[in-house]
C-alpha cells in the first residue's frame, strides 16, 4: 500500500541545536499514527516541516508516493494537509463562521459566501458529529468545542492529512472521548491522522501505529496492538521509568496556610468561589482535583496575590496576608513571594515566562532584589552560575542559558519555571497543572522534585486535572466543583468513581 506521508532522511538544525537528524518513516493512509517522544525530541519541528512552517535542511517528503516541496502553510493546505495546534489559532471575538472563512473569503460577494459557507459547515458538523454552532462566538465556547472548530476548519479546507499537536492537553475526560469519536469518524472517511501526544494511554487507545523519537532521531516504530506503555516509555527516554517514586512517611508539621470562607464574584456578580476553607501544613502535598473551570484557577490567583477575593481571610505562618482594605492586587505577588510563597502558574506562557527573553533572564524573575550587588546592579556572574546549575539539575535541553526561552519545548520551559520557584526556597509553593503537555520522562523529573520539597518540609498546594498525578503526589485531596469544595479524602481513600461524583457536584454532605 502506498504511504500517505513518507519522511525520507529529514534533517533540520537551528544554530547549534540539531532538531531533526535523518528522520525516516512512513504513515499508512486511512490510519491514526502516533508520534511521541520527550520534550525537545523533534516531533513538533518535523510536523512544522510537513506543514510548511520550516524548510528541511536535507531530505524530502512524499505524499501518496510523489515528492513534494512544501514552502509554506498555504502550499501545505493546497496539498490537503491541515494542522490543529496545541494553542488554538482562533480570533475569540469573532464567530465560528468568520474564523473558518478567514483567509478563504475570495471575491466581493461576501454576504453570499457567508450563506454558502454556513450551509457547508452545518453539513460537515452533521456528518462528523461535531456539534458546533457556526454562528456562536469563539469566546463563548468551551475549550473542547473550540478544538472542534479547529478540526472543522481543516475539514472545510479539504484536509486529507490532519496533524494534531497535543490535542488533549487541556481537555476533560469527556471532551477527550468526544474528540476520539470524531477522529474515528475522520479515519472511516479515509483520512489520515497524525497524533502528537505525551499521554501513552491515549496512544494505546486511539492509534494504529506509533513512531517514537528521541534526540531528533527515530528511536523506534511499533504497531500499537503489539506494544505497551512500558515499552513506549523506555523507547522515549532510553531507560525504564519509575512509576512509584520514593517518599518519606506522611508526617505533616505546623500549619503554613489557612484559608477561611474565601469567596469571589466577578463584575457580573457571578460566583466563582464560595466559602472555600482548608488548611495546609508543612511537609504535605494537598491536591485540588476537579474539571478545569471550577474555581481552581481563581483560587491559585488569590493565593499567589494575582487577584483579591471578595470576602474571606488568608493566614500564612500564623499571620494575616496583606489583602484587607486593598482596592487592587498591584504589587501583591511580589509581597507574597517575599514572605516565602512561590508559584508555578497553570499557563506558563501567559504567567510563567517572557518568551522573547533568554532562559537566563527568565531564571531569576521575582528574585531580582536578592541578586543585586553594589549600586543596585544585577550580579550577572552569580545569575549565570545559578542558571547553569538549574539547567543541569533539572536536565533542561538544550542547556543554553542565552537561548530565547520561547524556542524551548513546553516541557523544558516548565522545568525552567519550576527550577526558578524551587530556587527561591519557599515555605509554600503553589503548583498549577505542573505536567500539562510534558513527556513521561519530564513528568518523572517534576514529580521527583515536588516530592523532595515535600520531604524537606515545604507545604505544597497542587492543582491538577490528571487524577493519576493527584494519586501519585497527594497526601490529601480536595475536590472542587462550581467554586466549592465538595469533598476531602486522604490519598489512601482514593476512589476515581467517588472523586468523579464529587467533581460533578455531589457534595460531601
Amino acid at each position: 500500500m502506498q504511504a500517505a506521508v513518507e519522511f525520507q532522511n529529514i534533517s533540520k538544525r537551528f544554530g547549534a541545536v540539531q532538531a531533526n537528524r535523518d528522520v525516516t518513516f512512513s504513515i499508512a493512509p486511512g490510519s491514526i499514527h502516533g508520534v511521541i517522544g520527550e520534550n525537545g525530541a523533534g516531533k513538533s519541528t518535523l510536523m512544522s516541516i510537513l506543514y510548511g512552517y520550516y524548510r528541511a535542511d536535507s531530505g524530502q517528503i512524499l505524499l501518496n508516493g510523489a515528492p513534494q516541496t512544501i514552502r509554506n502553510s498555504q502550499e501545505a493546505i493546497h496539498l490537503g494537509i491541515g494542522m490543529v495546534h496545541q494553542h488554538f489559532m482562533l480570533v475569540e471575538n469573532m464567530s465560528v463562521l468568520d474564523n473558518v472563512m478567514l483567509g478563504t473569503e475570495g471575491g466581493f460577494r461576501l454576504a453570499q459566501k457567508r450563506v454558502e459557507v454556513e450551509a457547508k459547515l452545518r453539513e460537515i458538523c452533521q456528518r462528523y458529529s461535531l456539534d458546533v454552532d457556526p454562528l456562536a462566538l469563539i469566546q463563548d465556547l468551551s475549550v473542547g468545542v473550540q478544538q472542534r472548530v479547529e478540526i472543522l476548519k481543516q475539514i472545510y479546507r479539504s484536509a486529507n492529512v490532519l496533524i494534531l499537536d497535543e490535542p488533549t492537553a487541556v481537555l476533560t475526560v469527556q471532551e477527550t472521548a468526544s474528540l476520539f469519536d470524531v477522529l474515528r469518524l475522520f479515519k472511516e472517511q479515509g483520512k489520515t491522522i497524525i497524533l502528537i501526544t505525551h499521554k501513552l494511554q491515549e496512544i494505546l487507545e486511539i492509534t494504529d501505529a506509533v513512531t517514537v523519537m528521541r534526540a531528533g532521531s527515530v528511536a523506534g516504530h511499533v504497531v500499537t496492538a503489539n506494544t505497551s506503555k512500558e515499552e513506549l516509555a523506555t523507547l522515549m527516554v532510553g531507560r525504564p521509568i519509575q512509576t512509584h517514586l520514593p517518599r518519606a512517611p506522611y508526617a505533616p508539621g505546623a500549619t503554613v496556610l489557612e484559608v477561611k470562607d474565601l469567596s469571589l464574584s466577578n463584575q457580573q456578580k457571578v460566583s466563582l468561589l464560595k466559602d472555600v476553607s482548608f488548611q495546609l501544613r508543612a511537609g504535605e502535598i494537598v491536591a485540588v482535583a476537579g474539571v478545569s473551570g471550577n474555581g481552581q484557577s481563581e483560587l491559585m490567583e488569590i493565593l499567589s496575590g494575582m487577584r483579591l477575593p471578595s470576602t474571606g481571610s488568608l493566614q500564612f505562618l500564623g499571620n494575616d496576608l496583606p489583602i484587607a482594605g486593598r482596592k487592587d492586587a498591584d504589587g501583591l505577588p511580589a509581597k507574597f513571594r517575599a514572605l516565602g510563597i512561590a508559584h508555578v502558574p497553570e499557563d506558563r506562557l501567559r504567567d510563567g515566562v517572557i518568551k522573547n527573553f533568554s532562559v537566563m533572564m527568565n531564571s531569576f524573575f521575582g528574585d531580582q532584589q536578592k541578586l543585586k550587588k553594589a549600586f543596585g546592579l544585577l550580579d550577572f556572574a552569580t545569575i549565570a552560575q545559578r542558571c547553569g546549575e538549574m539547567l543541569k539539575t533539572f536536565d533542561v535541553r538544550p542547556a543554553d542559558p542565552q537561548l530565547r526561552i520561547g524556542l524551548l519545548s513546553g516541557g523544558n520551559q516548565q522545568k525552567v519555571v519550576l527550577a526558578r520557584e524551587i530556587a527561591a526556597k519557599p515555605k509554600l509553593i503553589l503548583v498549577g497543572q505542573p505536567t500539562r503537555g510534558v513527556d513521561i520522562g519530564t513528568i518523572e523529573s517534576i514529580h521527583t522534585q515536588l516530592l523532595a520539597m515535600r520531604d524537606a518540609g515545604v507545604a505544597i498546594l497542587l492543582v491538577s486535572v490528571e487524577l493519576e498525578e493527584v494519586r501519585a503526589l497527594a497526601d490529601r485531596i480536595l475536590v472542587m466543583s462550581s467554586g466549592r469544595i465538595t469533598g476531602e479524602l486522604k490519598v489512601e481513600e482514593f476512589d476515581a468513581t467517588r472523586i468523579g461524583l464529587l467533581m460533578g457536584g455531589l457534595h460531601k454532605s
